[in-house]
Parts: structure tokens; C-alpha cells; sequence
């Protein structure tokens, strides 16, 4: 990578120390840094440049406006540098600062304790991965309206993103998560949050998600033609269990490809589960009948029982991203990280584990036993043609 190019925003009160950093940086080859005193200035040189800056490194405790005010303020501008907290607080305090961050979708790289050390923030330099930011400033985050959702479902505006799923100990690419962006004729690609939050309040996410699940099964029959058998994730609101001949129709699109089920998953949230655990558990059982793959997604987040997942029966457990980047460095992070491994293992459930986005990361994975990562340290979400030549290029993680 050419950190010549890269540009660095340093947001510290402290004169030394923003001298400091920037002589650090330097001597690491950043050369484009830009230097504020606090996060009113800071918010300044976001809002007047023309180039995104790559990577922010924040203070937590200025006056005016502290670090943590910056990090909402940015998260509000969808900042998607890289950002490193720095701070002289207590390993807690700078721990929950990094839990913040990334509560508000921040592309957080990490903490660094004062008194600032090169190789600390070398180390964490190391970890920036543009890719990361593109994907993440690849699309508007401005909504749509509810008319433009129905125009846009009925003029074939959604378009699929696939992120690959590797098996730790071959390293073979095993699977796909799909992933839903809207192509917007005027706005261009959006993210997720512009349209699903929208297609839930309005009562329009069961059309939404058998169109994205419509849409998943014809490009994975598609692969099946082409003599590619993996496994496709697709993400299903829980409401949608409910719908009239919801499981009827995932049955049969599936099947009318010529998908064996089993390398079909179904992903649900935990927090959406167990809000209507009992609710969907007869819908549950007959997809597994069927020997759907059901997976519940972001583990770590919700409020998930013993008792509660020994009475629904996933077949997989896809460990939140916050428990496992950085992991291998954050006490917290990997205690929960380690238990949910344990208690997957117990129920017998294959483990996925999310955001991986260094060779820390999937060391540490591999130690636990963790079947599958999926995160940047492999591959970033791409279109069918990026994956294809992925998929014929890859030899393993390097």
C-alpha cells in the first residue's frame, strides 16, 4: 500500500502531541496529514476537503468538543476513514470509546494508550484496508421514499452483492453471504439502510425480501450451471415467517433452480429471533425438516438464552463483527468471542465468524476452532462478475 497517498487527519488538544504524530507518521511514510486541536476544527477540515481523508486519529479528552461529540458528529457525515482513538484514560474507558465508535458504523482500527508509541500505532496503520473504505464510500447513504422503493422493486433497481465465506482450515471458499445495495437511477448505489428500515415501517419487507431471495436463488442457479456448488446465505426479516406461504415459496424458487436446500442459509438477527421466538418456532422446525441451513446472525448483539437456542434449531452461529476484529488484542472482546465458540460447539452448530480484517484475527480464530470467517482480510462484498474472477484467482488467505 502507498501511504504516501493516504491522507491523516491527527484531532489532539495537546501541541506535543500532535508534533509527535506527525513526526511519527512521517518517518512511517504518511506524508499527507493534516493536524487539528479539536473536534470543532476537526469537523471543519472534514466539511471543507474535496478528498475524503483515509484515516482520523482522535483524542478522547479535548475541550470544547471532546472526542466522543467528534465521533457522533462524524458518524452524522458518515465519515468512512479509518479511525484510531488515542487517549491517557483507563484501558476500560478507551475499550468502551471503541465500542462507541463502532455502535455509530465508524470504521474503528483501534485504541492506543498515551504516552503514544510507534510501533502501536505502526501496528494499527497496518490493519487500514482501503478496500474497507470504498465499499463503505461506494454508495449514498440519503433515503428513498416509499414510492421509489415500489418503482424501484418493480423496475428491477435492486442489485446483489456477494462477500465470500472461507473455510479456516482448507481455505476454501465454501459459501456467500448475499448482500442487498439499490441502483438508483438518480442517487446512484445505496446502502442498505436507505431502503430496508423503509420497506419494514411501511409494510412492504415481505415483497423486499422475495425479491432479494428471488433474485439470490436465480444467480445461484445460474452457478449451478456453470459447475459452481456453494453454499448462498440470504438475510430474512423474521416478519416475514409469518407471511402467508412464505415457506411454501422459499421452498419452491429454491428447488425451481435446482438448489439441493442444504446449501441453502437462511440468516436471521438474534435480537429478531428471540423477540419472536415462539412465534416463528413452527416455521423454523419445518425449514430444517426440509434441511434449510438456518443461521443466527449477529450472536453477541442480542439477549440470546441457553434454553431459548436449544429450543430453536440453527444449524450455524455467525459471531458479531465487534467480537472478533481485533479480538486478539481486546480482553473483552475475545472472552465473548471465546464463549460463544464454546457454547456453538456444544449445540453442535457450525461457526461463522464476521469481520475478520487481519492475520490477528484469523490466527485467533483458527486457535478457537471457528469453521468459517468472512470478512476483509479475505474479500470485500462484489458483484457476480468480481466473484467469478475471485474465485478462479484465489489460493488462500496470504
Amino acid at each position: 500500500m502507498d501511504t504516501s497517498s493516504l491522507k491523516v487527519l491527527v484531532v489532539d488538544d495537546e501541541a506535543f502531541v500532535l508534533k509527535l504524530t506527525v513526526r511519527i507518521l512521517s518517518k512511517l511514510g504518511y506524508d499527507n496529514v493534516v493536524t487539528a486541536d479539536n473536534g470543532v476544527v476537526a469537523l471543519g477540515e472534514i466539511d471543507n476537503v474535496t478528498t475524503p481523508f483515509d484515516v482520523i486519529i482522535c483524542d478522547l479528552n479535548m475541550p470544547e468538543m471532546d472526542g466522543i461529540a467528534f465521533m457522533r458528529h462524524a458518524a452524522d457525515r458518515n465519515v468512512s476513514a479509518g479511525m484510531i482513538l488515542l487517549s491517557g484514560e483507563d484501558e476500560r474507558m478507551l475499550e468502551t470509546a471503541r465500542d462507541l465508535a463502532a455502535a455509530h458504523k465508524l470504521h474503528i482500527l483501534g485504541v492506543i494508550p498515551k504516552p503514544l508509541k510507534p510501533d502501536a500505532l505502526s501496528n494499527l496503520l497496518n490493519t487500514f484496508q482501503p478496500t474497507a473504505v470504498v465499499e463503505k464510500q461506494g454508495w449514498h447513504q440519503e433515503g428513498i421514499s416509499e414510492t421509489e422503493l415500489l418503482d424501484g422493486m418493480n423496475s428491477d433497481q435492486l442489485h446483489l452483492v456477494y462477500q465470500p465465506k472461507v473455510n479456516i482450515s482448507t481455505g476454501e471458499v465454501t459459501g456467500v453471504e448475499t448482500l442487498a445495495r439499490w441502483m438508483h437511477p438518480e442517487k446512484g448505489l445505496l446502502g442498505p439502510g436507505a431502503f430496508i428500515p423503509l420497506a419494514e415501517e411501511t409494510g412492504h419487507i415481505d415483497q423486499l425480501t422475495c425479491a432479494i431471495y428471488r433474485k439470490a436463488m436465480h444467480q445461484a442457479g445460474d452457478w449451478l450451471a456453470q459447475g459452481i456448488t456453494m453454499k448462498i446465505s440470504v438475510n430474512i426479516s423474521v416478519n416475514s415467517f409469518t407471511a402467508p406461504g412464505f415457506t411454501d415459496f422459499l421452498i419452491e424458487t429454491a428447488q425451481n433452480e435446482g438448489m439441493d436446500l442444504s446449501n441453502v442459509v437462511l440468516e436471521v438477527t438474534e435480537t429478531q429471533v428471540m423477540d419472536n421466538a415462539l412465534g416463528i418456532l413452527e416455521t423454523l422446525m419445518r425449514l430444517r425438516m426440509k434441511r434449510f441451513a438456518l443461521s443466527i446472525d449477529d450472536f453477541g448483539t442480542g439477549n440470546a438464552s441457553m434454553e431459548q437456542l436449544k429450543r430453536i434449531p440453527f444449524s450455524e452461529l455467525k459471531i458479531d463483527r465487534a467480537f472478533v476484529f481485533g479480538a486478539a488484542e481486546n480482553a473483552g472482546a475475545r472472552a465473548i468471542l471465546e464463549s460463544s465458540v464454546t457454547l456453538a460447539k456444544s449445540l453442535k452448530m457450525d461457526i461463522v465468524a464476521e469481520g475478520a480484517e487481519g492475520r490477528e484475527d484469523w490466527d485467533l480464530l483458527a486457535s478457537l476452532g471457528v469453521d468459517t470467517v468472512q470478512g476483509f482480510y479475505c474479500a470485500k462484498p462484489m458483484n457476480n462478475a468480481d466473484l467469478m474472477s475471485f474465485l478462479e484467482d484465489w489460493t488462500g488467505p496470504h
